[in-house]
């Protein structure tokens, strides 16, 4: 039966005005504070220019994830005292919407002089020793509008020096600009004061307006014995990297730099080192990380860190004479003697400077290595004997270094006709070396000869922590105590080995060891990362003052001319080295578990051949 005509007219028009509601509403977007960060509407994506970071326009620019709801016995008593205080000193005062605005203001100015580097280890800045005037350094190109910086921060316990960090966030916001920063949090289950000072974080971060982030997760396992360590901090940084993630793929936004905050570092410290990143159109610069150790300073995080001869940073005293620096390679030692940025083959030794253009935003992210030995849930079963030509299972920054340098390689650069000639040539290497191994295979596979290939050098002496747990092989793996060198088991390196100067494993492979590369590593573009000296990063009870002494002398030293700062800027970049020296956990324990040191090859060539490009 056919409906009235004026039943139908309605019906009509209610599809008609349900269909406008979508429309608009998909048009304009919802605006509610979701954590999740979302897509730009049509409207937003014809219409809308300005900043992408103003988060009074996106209220999900501004999230928290994971917070503790759980009542807690104190709440009654700071309910009341809000309270109390929101009836007798503001709401007489605030008469209309016009002067709420006025009393917000009142909050900025006092959270403005609470985090003005007045006060905890921050006051040192100000008055540190720095060469070449850069505490008067011109950081104005730092402020472009068009350059969006991205701060990223993992915290674990480190109650001691997160107001710091949050003091230098301020501080950065106040040169760059609150429309210019996000600021990415994650809480990897802290177990003191953490969650109390990330509600202050939050708290001052929504009062200036700064977009951010801030994530509480749980450990991986309940188990410190059970946790492997690599795989924790690949985890972590990770889910710290998210937004950045999301903002790319949802709306388009990139951002110029990512500052990966560890410990405390001065503002002006992060502002030189963005500088020379761009300077240098660099994947990462670092600074360098000093723990305080019996009145004198050892540089730290050499787990991490490798120069251009693929070995440590060791014997590397704050005191020590300039012209015996940390890196071992010729260039590098004598610019680190001038206090200049040089070229590593691995670092991340406290805050560092990552661009993203050159990294995560080609798909690379933070990995660890999956052969160990998970000595808690198999304690039956026994250790498995290891490849001594295996994979490294360091560290994930070592991997993420590695996957620079392969990423580099990935672009011919200016001399693409050169690029394509040397890949010819070494596809026809590669071509006739199979051929030329292959009878020796048929030999092999008739049973003439069945030995494991000898390693490019032996793995040494497994050195445990100071809290490893004891093993069967307690008796043969004591740690070894050096007198040449006192930093060795100290630090966050406690577990650095003792070196000789004739040792083969650190000083390079023998004659006998050494394998010809198919192709050299310095044929293909280099990966530019550079540690830049004066970029300090120190931790709650460092004498920043005496640091800065050893490092840059007594006297401070004037500017030097605009020609001395062309030294900022490297002319010559290095290949990889062929080999490095691999610190390696192949147990779980935590970052405390039993490491081994032993040197492998490196080679760009093959890498880009078992990942099929």
């Amino acid at each position: 039966m056919a409906l009235p005509l004026h039943r139908s007219r309605l019906i009509t028009r209610i599809l008609l005005l349900i269909t406008a509601i979508l429309f608009l509403r998909y048009l304009f977007g919802s605006r509610d504070s979701s954590r999740e960060i979302r897509s730009n509407s049509v409207f937003e994506r014809v219409a809308i220019s300005g900043n992408a970071l103003d988060v009074q326009r996106y209220p999900f620019l501004q999230a928290r994830i994971g917070r503790d709801e759980r009542p807690d016995m104190f709440d009654e008593v700071i309910d009341n005292g809000v309270n109390d205080f929101w009836n007798r000193f503001q709401l007489p005062f605030m008469t209309s919407p016009e002067t709420a605005q006025i009393d917000a203001q009142i909050v900025r100015s006092a959270v403005d002089e609470l985090l003005s580097l007045n006060g905890w280890v921050a006051a040192a800045c100000p008055t540190l020793i720095r060469p070449f005037g850069q505490k008067e350094g011109n950081f104005e190109e730092l402020s472009d509008p068009s350059h969006l910086y991205y701060v990223a921060i993992v915290i674990h316990s480190a109650d001691h020096f997160l107001v710091d960090q949050l003091a230098v966030i301020v501080q950065m916001a106040r040169r760059i600009g609150t429309h210019n920063i996000f600021v990415s949090m994650l809480d990897y289950d802290s177990q003191d004061a953490t969650q109390t000072l990330t509600d202050l974080c939050e708290a001052i971060l929504v009062l200036l307006g700064i977009p951010f982030r801030i994530r509480r997760v749980a450990a991986m396992t309940l188990d410190p014995s059970a946790a492997y360590y690599p795989l924790e901090e690949a985890h972590t940084r990770n889910l710290v990297l998210e937004p950045l993630r999301e903002l790319y793929e949802k709306r388009n936004i990139r951002f110029h730099r990512v500052i990966w905050l560890k410990g405390f570092t001065c503002p002006n410290d992060i502002f030189e080192t963005i500088k020379v990143s761009q300077q240098n159109e660099a994947a990462m610069v670092c600074g360098m990380d000093w723990a305080e150790h019996n009145g004198f300073f050892i540089f730290s995080d050499r787990w991490r860190t490798r120069d251009m001869d693929g070995d440590q940073f060791r014997q590397s005293k704050s005191s020590s004479n300039q012209l015996a620096g940390p890196p071992r390679d010729a260039v590098g030692s004598a610019r680190y003697a001038q206090h200049l940025p040089f070229q590593v083959f691995c670092c991340e030794s406290g805050t560092h400077v990552v661009d993203p253009a050159q990294s995560y935003y080609r798909g690379i992210k933070y990995r660890a290595g999956t052969q160990y030995h998970n000595t808690t849930a198999s304690p039956d079963v026994p250790e498995p004997k290891w490849d001594s030509r295996g994979d490294c299972q360091d560290s994930s920054q070592a991997y993420f270094c590695r996957d620079l340098w392969v990423e580099a390689a990935k672009d011919p650069g200016g001399d693409a006709r050169a690029a394509e000639a040397m890949w010819e040539g070494a596809r026809g290497r590669a071509k006739r070396d199979e051929a030329e191994a292959e009878p020796e295979s048929a030999e092999k596979r008739a049973g003439a000869v069945d030995d494991d290939p000898a390693p490019l050098a032996p793995p040494m002496q497994a050195n445990p922590g100071p809290d490893a747990e004891p093993d069967a092989g307690a008796n043969e793996r004591k740690p070894v105590k050096d007198s040449s060198d006192p930093d060795a088991n100290v630090g966050s390196d406690f577990d650095a080995m003792p070196e000789s100067a004739d040792d083969p494993t650190l000083s390079g492979p023998g004659a006998e060891d050494q394998v010809a590369l198919a192709v050299p590593n310095s044929a293909f573009r280099p990966a530019r990362i550079l540690i830049n000296p004066r970029c300090v990063t120190t931790y709650a009870g460092v004498s920043h003052t005496q640091l800065a002494l050893d490092l840059f002398g007594g006297e401070r030293e004037s500017s030097v001319p605009d020609s001395e700062r062309s030294k900022y800027i490297l002319d010559d970049w290095e290949g990889a080295p062929d080999s490095f020296v691999c610190q390696e956990q192949r147990r779980t324990g935590g970052r405390k578990a039993t490491k081994t040191q032993r040197r492998l090859a490196f080679s760009v060539y093959e890498e880009l051949q078992r990942r099929g490009f």
